[in-house]
Protein backbone atom coordinates (compact mmCIF):
# COMPACT_ATOMS: atom_id res chain seq x y z
CA UNK A 1 0.00 0.00 0.00
CA UNK A 2 2.60 2.30 1.32
CA UNK A 3 4.56 1.85 -1.86
CA UNK A 4 1.77 2.41 -4.72
CA UNK A 5 0.57 5.24 -2.69
CA UNK A 6 4.52 6.50 -3.02
CA UNK A 7 4.91 5.33 -6.57
CA UNK A 8 1.31 7.74 -7.53
CA UNK A 9 2.56 10.57 -5.49
CA UNK A 10 6.20 10.57 -7.46
CA UNK A 11 4.25 9.93 -10.70
CA UNK A 12 2.57 13.17 -9.89
CA UNK A 13 4.72 15.16 -8.63
CA UNK A 14 7.37 14.83 -11.67
CA UNK A 15 4.01 15.56 -14.04
CA UNK A 16 3.37 18.98 -11.67
CA UNK A 17 6.35 20.37 -11.09
CA UNK A 18 9.04 19.38 -13.12
CA UNK A 19 11.56 19.04 -10.77
CA UNK A 20 11.12 22.42 -8.66
CA UNK A 21 10.49 20.24 -5.51
CA UNK A 22 12.26 22.01 -2.73
CA UNK A 23 11.42 25.51 -0.56
CA UNK A 24 13.93 26.81 2.05
CA UNK A 25 13.61 27.63 5.43
CA UNK A 26 14.28 30.83 5.06
CA UNK A 27 11.53 31.23 2.28
CA UNK A 28 9.29 29.75 4.66
CA UNK A 29 9.90 32.16 7.12
CA UNK A 30 9.98 35.22 4.78
CA UNK A 31 6.23 33.73 3.82
CA UNK A 32 4.87 33.49 7.09
CA UNK A 33 6.68 36.36 8.75
CA UNK A 34 7.56 33.63 11.66
CA UNK A 35 10.54 33.38 13.55
CA UNK A 36 11.55 29.53 14.44
CA UNK A 37 10.35 29.73 17.71
CA UNK A 38 7.30 31.50 17.23
CA UNK A 39 6.69 28.79 13.86
CA UNK A 40 7.18 25.84 16.57
CA UNK A 41 4.78 27.04 19.65
CA UNK A 42 2.27 27.59 16.70
CA UNK A 43 2.74 24.29 14.77
CA UNK A 44 2.27 22.70 18.94
CA UNK A 45 -1.20 24.83 19.21
CA UNK A 46 -2.49 22.92 16.00
CA UNK A 47 -1.40 19.60 16.82
CA UNK A 48 -3.55 20.31 19.83
CA UNK A 49 -6.48 22.00 18.19
CA UNK A 50 -6.80 19.84 14.93
CA UNK A 51 -7.59 16.19 17.08
CA UNK A 52 -11.22 17.60 17.08
CA UNK A 53 -11.26 19.69 13.97
CA UNK A 54 -12.73 19.23 10.68
CA UNK A 55 -10.42 19.55 7.45
CA UNK A 56 -12.84 22.98 6.36
CA UNK A 57 -11.09 24.46 8.76
CA UNK A 58 -7.63 24.38 7.33
CA UNK A 59 -7.35 27.44 4.76
CA UNK A 60 -8.71 29.41 7.51
CA UNK A 61 -4.50 28.64 9.19
CA UNK A 62 -1.78 30.39 8.33
CA UNK A 63 0.48 28.30 5.13
CA UNK A 64 3.01 27.23 7.28
CA UNK A 65 0.47 25.82 10.20
CA UNK A 66 -1.58 23.77 7.64
CA UNK A 67 0.68 20.82 7.03
CA UNK A 68 0.74 20.19 10.28
CA UNK A 69 -3.16 20.70 10.50
CA UNK A 70 -3.88 17.94 7.74
CA UNK A 71 -1.27 15.63 9.39
CA UNK A 72 -2.93 16.03 12.90
CA UNK A 73 -6.49 16.00 11.46
CA UNK A 74 -8.50 12.65 11.45
CA UNK A 75 -11.00 14.52 8.94
CA UNK A 76 -7.99 14.85 6.63
CA UNK A 77 -7.40 11.79 5.98
CA UNK A 78 -7.90 10.13 2.87
CA UNK A 79 -8.39 6.44 3.07
CA UNK A 80 -9.50 5.99 -0.53
CA UNK A 81 -7.35 6.37 -3.42
CA UNK A 82 -4.11 6.44 -3.91
CA UNK A 83 -2.74 9.88 -3.91
CA UNK A 84 -3.24 12.21 -0.67
CA UNK A 85 -4.01 15.20 -2.46
CA UNK A 86 -4.04 17.53 0.46
CA UNK A 87 -0.77 16.06 1.60
CA UNK A 88 0.53 17.28 -1.89
CA UNK A 89 -1.12 20.42 -2.21
CA UNK A 90 -0.05 21.74 2.09
CA UNK A 91 2.83 19.97 2.85
CA UNK A 92 4.73 18.42 -0.32
CA UNK A 93 4.58 21.88 -2.11
CA UNK A 94 5.16 26.07 -1.31
CA UNK A 95 2.12 27.74 -0.23
CA UNK A 96 3.03 30.28 -3.40
CA UNK A 97 2.06 27.86 -5.80
CA UNK A 98 -1.03 26.62 -4.61
CA UNK A 99 -2.61 28.53 -7.69
CA UNK A 100 -0.67 26.60 -10.07
CA UNK A 101 -1.32 23.51 -8.44
CA UNK A 102 -4.51 23.79 -8.45
CA UNK A 103 -4.72 24.26 -11.94
CA UNK A 104 -2.90 21.08 -12.63
CA UNK A 105 -4.92 19.03 -10.64
CA UNK A 106 -7.61 20.31 -12.43
CA UNK A 107 -5.73 19.15 -15.61
CA UNK A 108 -5.83 15.51 -13.58
CA UNK A 109 -8.98 15.19 -12.80
CA UNK A 110 -9.73 15.87 -16.83
CA UNK A 111 -7.50 12.59 -17.22
CA UNK A 112 -9.16 10.83 -14.33
CA UNK A 113 -12.67 11.50 -16.18
CA UNK A 114 -11.19 10.29 -19.75
CA UNK A 115 -9.61 7.25 -17.47
CA UNK A 116 -13.29 6.11 -16.73
CA UNK A 117 -14.56 7.02 -20.23
CA UNK A 118 -12.63 4.98 -21.88
CA UNK A 119 -12.80 2.03 -19.40
CA UNK A 120 -16.52 2.26 -19.28
CA UNK A 121 -17.20 2.91 -23.29
CA UNK A 122 -14.17 0.80 -24.53
CA UNK A 123 -13.91 -2.27 -22.54
CA UNK A 124 -16.71 -2.65 -19.64
CA UNK A 125 -19.87 -1.86 -22.02
CA UNK A 126 -18.56 -4.50 -24.72
CA UNK A 127 -17.40 -7.12 -22.03
CA UNK A 128 -21.44 -6.48 -20.46
CA UNK A 129 -22.80 -7.11 -23.96
CA UNK A 130 -20.94 -10.36 -24.83
CA UNK A 131 -22.07 -11.86 -21.68
CA UNK A 132 -25.81 -10.35 -22.01
CA UNK A 133 -25.62 -12.58 -25.27
CA UNK A 134 -23.43 -15.52 -24.05
CA UNK A 135 -27.00 -15.49 -21.26
CA UNK A 136 -29.38 -15.07 -24.23
CA UNK A 137 -31.04 -11.93 -22.66
CA UNK A 138 -33.69 -9.98 -24.82
CA UNK A 139 -33.00 -6.52 -25.40
CA UNK A 140 -35.12 -4.85 -22.52
CA UNK A 141 -34.01 -6.91 -20.30
CA UNK A 142 -30.09 -6.34 -21.21
CA UNK A 143 -31.07 -2.88 -21.76
CA UNK A 144 -32.33 -2.11 -18.02
CA UNK A 145 -29.34 -4.75 -16.47
CA UNK A 146 -26.75 -4.61 -17.79
CA UNK A 147 -26.77 -1.92 -20.59
CA UNK A 148 -27.71 0.40 -17.29
CA UNK A 149 -24.68 -0.79 -15.80
CA UNK A 150 -22.36 -0.01 -18.53
CA UNK A 151 -23.26 3.61 -19.27
CA UNK A 152 -23.87 3.92 -15.41
CA UNK A 153 -20.96 2.49 -14.20
CA UNK A 154 -19.14 5.96 -13.51
CA UNK A 155 -21.49 7.89 -11.72
CA UNK A 156 -22.08 4.37 -9.47
CA UNK A 157 -18.67 3.93 -8.38
CA UNK A 158 -17.96 7.14 -7.62
CA UNK A 159 -20.94 7.64 -5.68
CA UNK A 160 -19.81 4.25 -3.95
CA UNK A 161 -16.65 5.59 -3.08
CA UNK A 162 -18.02 9.17 -2.31
CA UNK A 163 -20.26 7.01 0.84
CA UNK A 164 -16.92 5.80 2.00
CA UNK A 165 -17.27 8.68 4.45
CA UNK A 166 -19.71 10.75 5.99
CA UNK A 167 -18.36 14.42 5.06
CA UNK A 168 -17.85 13.42 1.21
CA UNK A 169 -21.34 11.69 1.11
CA UNK A 170 -22.61 14.77 0.12
CA UNK A 171 -20.51 14.55 -3.56
CA UNK A 172 -22.44 11.20 -4.21
CA UNK A 173 -25.77 13.34 -3.59
CA UNK A 174 -24.67 16.27 -5.41
CA UNK A 175 -23.53 14.16 -8.18
CA UNK A 176 -26.69 11.69 -8.53
CA UNK A 177 -28.91 14.59 -8.16
CA UNK A 178 -27.46 16.97 -10.06
CA UNK A 179 -26.58 14.68 -13.21
CA UNK A 180 -30.41 13.72 -12.96
CA UNK A 181 -31.52 17.16 -13.04
CA UNK A 182 -28.70 17.43 -16.41
CA UNK A 183 -29.88 14.70 -18.03
CA UNK A 184 -33.13 15.48 -17.27
CA UNK A 185 -33.29 19.28 -18.51
CA UNK A 186 -29.94 19.79 -20.72
CA UNK A 187 -30.04 16.08 -22.44
CA UNK A 188 -33.96 15.76 -22.97
CA UNK A 189 -33.89 19.50 -23.82
CA UNK A 190 -31.18 18.86 -26.30
CA UNK A 191 -33.00 15.92 -28.05
CA UNK A 192 -36.02 17.88 -27.86
CA UNK A 193 -34.30 20.60 -29.75
CA UNK A 194 -32.31 18.75 -32.47
CA UNK A 195 -35.32 16.98 -33.28
CA UNK A 196 -38.92 16.83 -32.10
CA UNK A 197 -40.73 13.83 -31.80
CA UNK A 198 -43.81 12.06 -30.05
CA UNK A 199 -42.60 10.08 -26.83
CA UNK A 200 -43.86 6.58 -26.44
CA UNK A 201 -46.42 7.25 -23.83
CA UNK A 202 -46.26 4.09 -21.39
CA UNK A 203 -42.29 3.31 -21.12
CA UNK A 204 -42.17 7.27 -20.62
CA UNK A 205 -44.50 7.38 -17.78
CA UNK A 206 -43.13 4.27 -16.57
CA UNK A 207 -39.63 5.97 -16.09
CA UNK A 208 -40.73 8.94 -14.56
CA UNK A 209 -42.85 7.73 -12.25
CA UNK A 210 -40.15 5.15 -11.01
CA UNK A 211 -37.66 8.27 -11.00
CA UNK A 212 -40.00 10.20 -8.86
CA UNK A 213 -40.31 7.82 -5.99
CA UNK A 214 -36.51 6.68 -5.97
CA UNK A 215 -36.05 10.80 -5.61
CA UNK A 216 -38.64 10.71 -3.14
CA UNK A 217 -37.34 8.06 -1.36
CA UNK A 218 -33.33 9.49 -1.46
CA UNK A 219 -34.96 12.34 0.01
CA UNK A 220 -36.53 10.83 3.15
CA UNK A 221 -33.30 9.70 3.54
CA UNK A 222 -31.21 12.59 3.55
CA UNK A 223 -34.03 14.01 5.61
CA UNK A 224 -33.75 11.60 8.70
CA UNK A 225 -30.15 11.77 8.02
CA UNK A 226 -29.98 8.06 8.59
CA UNK A 227 -30.99 4.87 7.02
CA UNK A 228 -30.80 1.22 8.22
CA UNK A 229 -30.05 -2.20 6.53
CA UNK A 230 -33.94 -2.94 5.97
CA UNK A 231 -34.99 0.37 4.07
CA UNK A 232 -31.58 0.18 2.19
CA UNK A 233 -32.25 -3.55 0.95
CA UNK A 234 -36.13 -2.34 0.47
CA UNK A 235 -34.78 0.64 -1.67
CA UNK A 236 -32.48 -1.51 -3.90
CA UNK A 237 -35.76 -3.62 -4.51
CA UNK A 238 -37.14 -0.82 -5.98
CA UNK A 239 -34.90 -1.40 -9.10
CA UNK A 240 -35.86 -5.05 -9.02
CA UNK A 241 -39.41 -4.41 -9.21
CA UNK A 242 -38.95 -1.63 -12.04
CA UNK A 243 -37.06 -4.34 -13.99
CA UNK A 244 -39.88 -6.68 -13.50
CA UNK A 245 -42.54 -4.02 -14.65
CA UNK A 246 -40.45 -3.75 -18.03
CA UNK A 247 -40.15 -7.11 -18.65
CA UNK A 248 -44.20 -7.65 -17.61
CA UNK A 249 -45.01 -4.65 -20.09
CA UNK A 250 -42.58 -5.88 -22.80
CA UNK A 251 -44.39 -9.18 -22.96
CA UNK A 252 -48.27 -7.83 -22.47
CA UNK A 253 -47.23 -5.57 -25.63
CA UNK A 254 -45.80 -8.53 -27.53
CA UNK A 255 -48.98 -10.58 -27.09
CA UNK A 256 -50.98 -7.28 -28.39
CA UNK A 257 -48.98 -7.34 -31.20
CA UNK A 258 -48.92 -10.93 -31.82
CA UNK A 259 -52.84 -10.63 -31.84
CA UNK A 260 -53.35 -7.86 -34.14
CA UNK A 261 -50.69 -9.43 -36.90
CA UNK A 262 -52.82 -12.76 -36.47
CA UNK A 263 -55.68 -10.90 -37.11
CA UNK A 264 -54.56 -9.12 -40.51
CA UNK A 265 -52.39 -11.46 -42.05
CA UNK A 266 -54.75 -11.50 -45.01
CA UNK A 267 -54.89 -7.92 -45.14
CA UNK A 268 -52.21 -5.77 -47.56
CA UNK A 269 -48.84 -5.21 -46.45
CA UNK A 270 -48.10 -1.66 -45.41
CA UNK A 271 -44.82 -0.64 -43.59
CA UNK A 272 -45.47 -0.25 -40.27
CA UNK A 273 -44.02 2.41 -38.19
CA UNK A 274 -43.18 2.41 -34.21
CA UNK A 275 -46.71 3.53 -32.18
CA UNK A 276 -46.08 6.06 -29.13
CA UNK A 277 -46.19 2.72 -26.89
CA UNK A 278 -44.12 0.75 -28.75
CA UNK A 279 -41.25 -1.49 -26.92
CA UNK A 280 -37.65 -1.24 -27.36
CA UNK A 281 -37.30 -4.33 -28.83
CA UNK A 282 -38.98 -2.82 -32.03
CA UNK A 283 -36.25 -0.03 -32.23
CA UNK A 284 -33.35 -0.69 -34.96
CA UNK A 285 -29.83 -2.35 -33.20
CA UNK A 286 -27.48 0.66 -33.85
CA UNK A 287 -24.32 -1.62 -32.27
CA UNK A 288 -23.17 -1.54 -35.67
CA UNK A 289 -22.71 -5.33 -35.67
CA UNK A 290 -23.54 -6.12 -39.37
CA UNK A 291 -21.47 -2.80 -40.40
CA UNK A 292 -18.81 -3.94 -38.94
CA UNK A 293 -18.94 -7.61 -40.49
CA UNK A 294 -19.66 -6.25 -43.75
CA UNK A 295 -16.65 -3.88 -43.20
CA UNK A 296 -14.10 -6.54 -42.04
CA UNK A 297 -15.29 -8.61 -45.57
CA UNK A 298 -14.44 -5.84 -47.72
CA UNK A 299 -10.99 -6.47 -46.37
CA UNK A 300 -10.32 -9.87 -46.45
CA UNK A 301 -7.67 -11.80 -47.84
CA UNK A 302 -8.77 -13.85 -50.95
CA UNK A 303 -6.54 -16.49 -50.58
CA UNK A 304 -6.02 -18.16 -46.80
CA UNK A 305 -3.49 -16.12 -44.88
CA UNK A 306 -1.90 -16.92 -41.40
CA UNK A 307 -0.55 -14.14 -39.72
CA UNK A 308 2.52 -14.50 -37.12
CA UNK A 309 1.71 -14.80 -33.81
CA UNK A 310 4.19 -11.74 -33.18
CA UNK A 311 2.48 -9.61 -35.76
CA UNK A 312 -1.08 -9.76 -34.39
CA UNK A 313 0.25 -9.16 -30.61
CA UNK A 314 1.57 -5.63 -32.26
CA UNK A 315 -1.74 -5.02 -33.95
CA UNK A 316 -4.06 -6.11 -30.89
CA UNK A 317 -2.11 -3.08 -29.14
CA UNK A 318 -2.17 -0.48 -32.10
CA UNK A 319 -5.44 1.37 -30.88
CA UNK A 320 -5.44 3.66 -34.33
CA UNK A 321 -7.69 2.65 -37.41
CA UNK A 322 -5.52 4.13 -39.84
CA UNK A 323 -8.39 4.60 -42.95
CA UNK A 324 -10.31 5.78 -39.81
CA UNK A 325 -7.54 8.04 -38.89
CA UNK A 326 -7.43 9.47 -42.93
CA UNK A 327 -11.53 10.54 -42.53
CA UNK A 328 -11.88 11.82 -39.59
CA UNK A 329 -11.03 15.63 -38.34
CA UNK A 330 -8.28 17.83 -36.64
CA UNK A 331 -10.00 17.36 -33.46
CA UNK A 332 -10.65 14.19 -33.16
CA UNK A 333 -6.92 13.47 -34.12
CA UNK A 334 -5.57 15.15 -31.25
CA UNK A 335 -8.33 14.10 -28.80
CA UNK A 336 -7.06 10.40 -30.22
CA UNK A 337 -3.41 11.25 -30.01
CA UNK A 338 -3.96 12.38 -25.64
CA UNK A 339 -6.05 9.01 -25.54
CA UNK A 340 -3.61 6.46 -27.33
CA UNK A 341 -0.96 5.91 -24.67
CA UNK A 342 -3.78 5.20 -22.26
CA UNK A 343 -5.76 2.88 -24.51
CA UNK A 344 -2.33 0.74 -25.23
CA UNK A 345 -2.24 0.16 -21.21
CA UNK A 346 -5.91 -0.48 -20.84
CA UNK A 347 -5.52 -3.24 -24.08
CA UNK A 348 -2.19 -4.84 -22.38
CA UNK A 349 -4.40 -5.16 -18.52
CA UNK A 350 -8.35 -5.51 -19.85
CA UNK A 351 -9.54 -8.28 -22.43
CA UNK A 352 -12.29 -7.89 -24.90
CA UNK A 353 -14.78 -9.95 -26.25
CA UNK A 354 -16.72 -8.08 -28.96
CA UNK A 355 -19.91 -11.03 -30.11
CA UNK A 356 -20.53 -8.17 -32.80
CA UNK A 357 -17.44 -9.73 -34.83
CA UNK A 358 -16.64 -13.03 -36.52
CA UNK A 359 -13.86 -14.30 -34.50
CA UNK A 360 -15.15 -12.26 -31.28
CA UNK A 361 -11.99 -10.47 -31.15
CA UNK A 362 -9.87 -13.54 -30.18
CA UNK A 363 -5.78 -12.41 -29.70
CA UNK A 364 -4.45 -15.31 -29.27
CA UNK A 365 -1.05 -13.67 -27.98
CA UNK A 366 -2.43 -10.79 -26.16
CA UNK A 367 -5.39 -12.57 -24.33
CA UNK A 368 -2.95 -14.84 -23.01
CA UNK A 369 -0.66 -11.78 -21.61
CA UNK A 370 -4.23 -10.77 -20.53
CA UNK A 371 -3.79 -14.13 -17.98
CA UNK A 372 -0.92 -12.86 -16.66
CA UNK A 373 -1.36 -9.00 -15.80
CA UNK A 374 -5.25 -8.66 -15.37
CA UNK A 375 -5.22 -10.56 -11.94
CA UNK A 376 -2.22 -8.44 -10.96
CA UNK A 377 -3.74 -5.24 -12.02
CA UNK A 378 -7.03 -5.56 -9.91
CA UNK A 379 -4.56 -7.28 -6.82
CA UNK A 380 -2.87 -4.01 -7.13
CA UNK A 381 -5.73 -1.80 -7.53
CA UNK A 382 -8.14 -3.36 -5.79
CA UNK A 383 -9.38 -0.66 -2.70
CA UNK A 384 -6.46 1.80 -4.32
CA UNK A 385 -4.11 -0.98 -3.66
CA UNK A 386 -4.87 -2.41 -0.04
CA UNK A 387 -3.88 -5.59 -1.04
CA UNK A 388 -0.58 -4.50 -3.25
CA UNK A 389 1.97 -5.59 -0.32
CA UNK A 390 -0.16 -8.14 1.47
CA UNK A 391 1.98 -10.94 2.49
CA UNK A 392 0.82 -14.85 2.36
CA UNK A 393 2.01 -15.57 6.09
CA UNK A 394 3.84 -12.45 6.38
CA UNK A 395 5.97 -14.49 4.01
CA UNK A 396 5.10 -14.22 0.39
CA UNK A 397 3.76 -11.50 -0.84
CA UNK A 398 -0.02 -12.12 -2.89
CA UNK A 399 0.78 -10.30 -6.07
CA UNK A 400 3.32 -12.98 -7.03
CA UNK A 401 1.29 -15.79 -5.95
CA UNK A 402 -1.31 -14.57 -8.32
CA UNK A 403 1.58 -13.92 -11.07
CA UNK A 404 2.94 -16.91 -11.42
CA UNK A 405 -1.00 -18.50 -11.20
CA UNK A 406 -1.14 -16.69 -14.64
CA UNK A 407 2.15 -17.34 -16.24
CA UNK A 408 0.78 -21.11 -15.45
CA UNK A 409 -2.66 -20.17 -16.99
CA UNK A 410 -1.60 -18.65 -19.74
CA UNK A 411 1.10 -21.15 -21.14
CA UNK A 412 -1.84 -24.11 -21.04
CA UNK A 413 -4.44 -21.66 -23.05
CA UNK A 414 -1.56 -20.71 -25.52
CA UNK A 415 -0.09 -24.41 -26.19
CA UNK A 416 -3.83 -25.88 -26.69
CA UNK A 417 -4.94 -22.99 -28.58
CA UNK A 418 -4.89 -21.35 -32.39
CA UNK A 419 -4.55 -18.17 -33.33
CA UNK A 420 -7.34 -18.23 -36.53
CA UNK A 421 -10.20 -19.84 -34.05
CA UNK A 422 -11.60 -18.88 -30.20
CA UNK A 423 -11.69 -21.62 -27.87
CA UNK A 424 -14.64 -22.85 -26.76
CA UNK A 425 -14.38 -20.96 -23.20
CA UNK A 426 -13.43 -17.88 -24.89
CA UNK A 427 -16.64 -16.05 -22.85
CA UNK A 428 -14.21 -16.45 -19.71
CA UNK A 429 -12.46 -13.57 -21.39
CA UNK A 430 -15.45 -11.47 -21.21
CA UNK A 431 -16.12 -11.92 -17.16
CA UNK A 432 -12.35 -11.54 -16.56
CA UNK A 433 -12.44 -8.24 -18.76
CA UNK A 434 -15.42 -6.99 -16.88
CA UNK A 435 -13.82 -7.21 -13.33
CA UNK A 436 -10.84 -5.82 -14.52
CA UNK A 437 -12.32 -2.96 -15.95
CA UNK A 438 -15.20 -2.31 -13.00
CA UNK A 439 -11.95 -2.53 -10.65
CA UNK A 440 -10.41 0.42 -12.45
CA UNK A 441 -13.40 2.13 -13.13
CA UNK A 442 -13.52 1.86 -9.31
CA UNK A 443 -10.23 2.91 -9.10
CA UNK A 444 -10.30 5.41 -10.95
CA UNK A 445 -13.78 6.95 -9.08
CA UNK A 446 -11.95 6.78 -5.91
CA UNK A 447 -9.36 9.15 -7.46
CA UNK A 448 -11.89 11.36 -8.68
CA UNK A 449 -13.58 11.68 -5.02
CA UNK A 450 -10.70 12.24 -3.57
CA UNK A 451 -9.35 14.86 -5.70
CA UNK A 452 -12.74 16.70 -5.34
CA UNK A 453 -12.81 16.70 -1.58
CA UNK A 454 -9.31 18.13 -1.52
CA UNK A 455 -10.60 20.86 -4.60
CA UNK A 456 -13.39 21.21 -1.82
CA UNK A 457 -11.08 22.46 1.05
CA UNK A 458 -9.04 24.22 -1.04
CA UNK A 459 -11.99 26.72 -2.81
CA UNK A 460 -13.93 26.67 0.19
CA UNK A 461 -16.61 24.53 -1.80
CA UNK A 462 -19.60 22.17 -0.13
CA UNK A 463 -19.03 18.86 -1.38
CA UNK A 464 -22.63 18.94 -2.81
CA UNK A 465 -21.59 21.60 -5.38
CA UNK A 466 -18.68 19.75 -6.31
CA UNK A 467 -21.15 16.84 -7.16
CA UNK A 468 -23.92 19.14 -8.71
CA UNK A 469 -21.37 20.83 -11.17
CA UNK A 470 -17.83 18.47 -11.50
CA UNK A 471 -18.74 15.55 -10.91
CA UNK A 472 -22.27 15.09 -12.64
CA UNK A 473 -20.75 17.00 -15.74
CA UNK A 474 -17.86 14.78 -16.18
CA UNK A 475 -19.94 11.45 -15.92
CA UNK A 476 -22.68 12.81 -18.18
CA UNK A 477 -21.43 15.18 -20.67
CA UNK A 478 -20.87 11.73 -22.58
CA UNK A 479 -24.23 10.77 -22.43
CA UNK A 480 -25.12 13.70 -23.44
CA UNK A 481 -23.41 14.03 -26.81
CA UNK A 482 -24.13 10.11 -27.60
CA UNK A 483 -27.66 10.76 -27.39
CA UNK A 484 -27.66 13.91 -29.06
CA UNK A 485 -26.04 11.75 -32.21
CA UNK A 486 -28.41 9.00 -31.46
CA UNK A 487 -31.34 11.71 -31.71
CA UNK A 488 -29.88 13.31 -35.07
CA UNK A 489 -29.67 10.07 -36.21
CA UNK A 490 -33.48 9.83 -36.73
CA UNK A 491 -33.94 7.96 -33.57
CA UNK A 492 -35.13 10.18 -30.79
CA UNK A 493 -37.53 8.08 -28.69
CA UNK A 494 -34.29 5.60 -27.75
CA UNK A 495 -32.46 8.72 -26.55
CA UNK A 496 -34.96 10.19 -24.58
CA UNK A 497 -35.50 6.41 -23.17
CA UNK A 498 -31.49 6.39 -21.77
CA UNK A 499 -32.19 9.85 -20.62
CA UNK A 500 -34.88 8.93 -18.29
CA UNK A 501 -33.94 4.55 -18.00
CA UNK A 502 -30.29 5.02 -16.99
CA UNK A 503 -30.51 7.79 -14.26
CA UNK A 504 -32.86 5.20 -12.31
CA UNK A 505 -30.53 2.77 -12.23
CA UNK A 506 -27.76 5.30 -11.41
CA UNK A 507 -30.00 6.76 -8.40
CA UNK A 508 -31.26 3.64 -7.09
CA UNK A 509 -27.93 1.00 -7.10
CA UNK A 510 -25.67 4.36 -6.75
CA UNK A 511 -27.43 5.29 -3.59
CA UNK A 512 -28.18 1.25 -2.12
CA UNK A 513 -25.02 -0.16 -2.92
CA UNK A 514 -23.31 2.39 -1.57
CA UNK A 515 -24.52 2.65 1.78
CA UNK A 516 -24.89 -1.14 1.86
CA UNK A 517 -20.84 -1.21 1.44
CA UNK A 518 -20.70 1.36 4.12
CA UNK A 519 -23.03 -1.19 6.20
CA UNK A 520 -20.46 -3.59 5.71
CA UNK A 521 -17.54 -1.68 6.83
CA UNK A 522 -18.91 -0.30 9.78
CA UNK A 523 -21.34 -2.79 11.07
CA UNK A 524 -24.00 -0.08 11.14
CA UNK A 525 -26.58 2.52 9.80
CA UNK A 526 -25.65 5.21 7.48
CA UNK A 527 -25.18 8.59 8.54
CA UNK A 528 -25.71 11.28 6.31
CA UNK A 529 -24.09 15.26 6.79
CA UNK A 530 -26.58 17.21 4.93
CA UNK A 531 -25.48 20.73 3.64
CA UNK A 532 -28.30 22.28 4.65
CA UNK A 533 -30.49 24.57 1.90
CA UNK A 534 -28.74 23.78 -0.97
CA UNK A 535 -29.24 19.86 -0.07
CA UNK A 536 -33.27 20.46 -0.36
CA UNK A 537 -32.62 22.94 -3.08
CA UNK A 538 -31.57 20.18 -5.30
CA UNK A 539 -33.53 17.77 -4.45
CA UNK A 540 -36.71 19.98 -4.82
CA UNK A 541 -35.50 20.77 -8.25
CA UNK A 542 -35.05 17.40 -9.33
CA UNK A 543 -38.34 16.69 -8.06
CA UNK A 544 -39.68 20.11 -9.75
CA UNK A 545 -38.75 18.96 -13.06
CA UNK A 546 -39.97 15.18 -13.14
CA UNK A 547 -43.53 16.60 -12.01
CA UNK A 548 -43.41 19.49 -15.14
CA UNK A 549 -42.56 16.73 -17.25
CA UNK A 550 -45.45 14.42 -15.97
CA UNK A 551 -47.48 17.43 -16.47
CA UNK A 552 -46.52 19.30 -19.51
CA UNK A 553 -45.59 16.03 -21.94
CA UNK A 554 -49.29 14.37 -21.75
CA UNK A 555 -50.95 17.97 -22.05
CA UNK A 556 -49.22 18.19 -24.98
CA UNK A 557 -50.15 14.82 -26.40
CA UNK A 558 -47.04 13.05 -25.92
CA UNK A 559 -45.14 15.24 -28.09
CA UNK A 560 -41.48 16.88 -27.59
CA UNK A 561 -40.96 20.39 -29.41
CA UNK A 562 -38.35 22.71 -29.56
CA UNK A 563 -40.18 24.96 -26.79
CA UNK A 564 -41.03 22.06 -24.35
CA UNK A 565 -36.40 22.06 -24.92
CA UNK A 566 -36.57 25.58 -24.68
CA UNK A 567 -38.55 25.38 -21.24
CA UNK A 568 -36.34 22.63 -19.84
CA UNK A 569 -33.01 24.39 -20.89
CA UNK A 570 -34.32 27.64 -19.17
CA UNK A 571 -35.13 25.18 -16.08
CA UNK A 572 -31.89 24.02 -15.96
CA UNK A 573 -30.15 27.63 -15.74
CA UNK A 574 -32.61 29.06 -13.32
CA UNK A 575 -31.73 25.80 -11.13
CA UNK A 576 -27.63 26.78 -11.35
CA UNK A 577 -28.02 30.24 -10.44
CA UNK A 578 -30.45 29.40 -7.42
CA UNK A 579 -27.59 27.13 -6.59
CA UNK A 580 -24.42 28.28 -6.97
CA UNK A 581 -26.15 31.55 -5.24
CA UNK A 582 -27.36 29.81 -2.23
CA UNK A 583 -23.39 28.19 -2.01
CA UNK A 584 -22.16 31.71 -1.85
CA UNK A 585 -24.64 33.01 1.01
CA UNK A 586 -26.99 35.32 -1.35
CA UNK A 587 -29.60 32.88 -0.31
CA UNK A 588 -29.97 31.52 3.16
CA UNK A 589 -32.61 30.69 5.40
Amino acid sequence: MAFNRFLWQLLLLVVLFGGQLGITSSQVQNQTGFNLVGLSLNLTFVKMAARNAECDLVMNRTPAERCTFVKNTPDCDMEDGFINYLNVVFCLLPPNLTPFTITLCCMWLFFLFMILGLTASKFFCPNLSAISSSLHLTHNVAGVTFLALGNGAPDIFSAMAAFSHPHTAGLAVGALFGAGVFVTTVVAGSVSLFKPFAVASRPFLRDVIFYMVAVFWTFLMLYRGTTTLGETLGYLSLYVLYVLTVIISTYIYKRQRNYVNTSNQNAPHIQEFPSSDSSDDDLPNLTGGNIQQDYESEYRPLLPYSEPTSRILLSSLNPVDSRKWRRKSWRWRVLKVLKTPLEVLLLLCVPVVDPDKEDKNWRRPLNCLHLVIAPVVCVLAFQSGKYGNYMIQEQFPLWVLILLLGFFLAAIVFCTTTNDHPPKYHAVFALLGFVVSAVLISAAASEVVSLLHMLGVVLSLSNTVLGLTLLAWGNSIGDCFSDITIAQQGYPRMAISACFGGIIFNMVIGVGLGCLVQMVKTNSDVQFESEGLLTWILAGSLGLSLVLSFIIVPLSQFHLGRTYGIFLLAFYVIFLIIALFTEFGTIHT
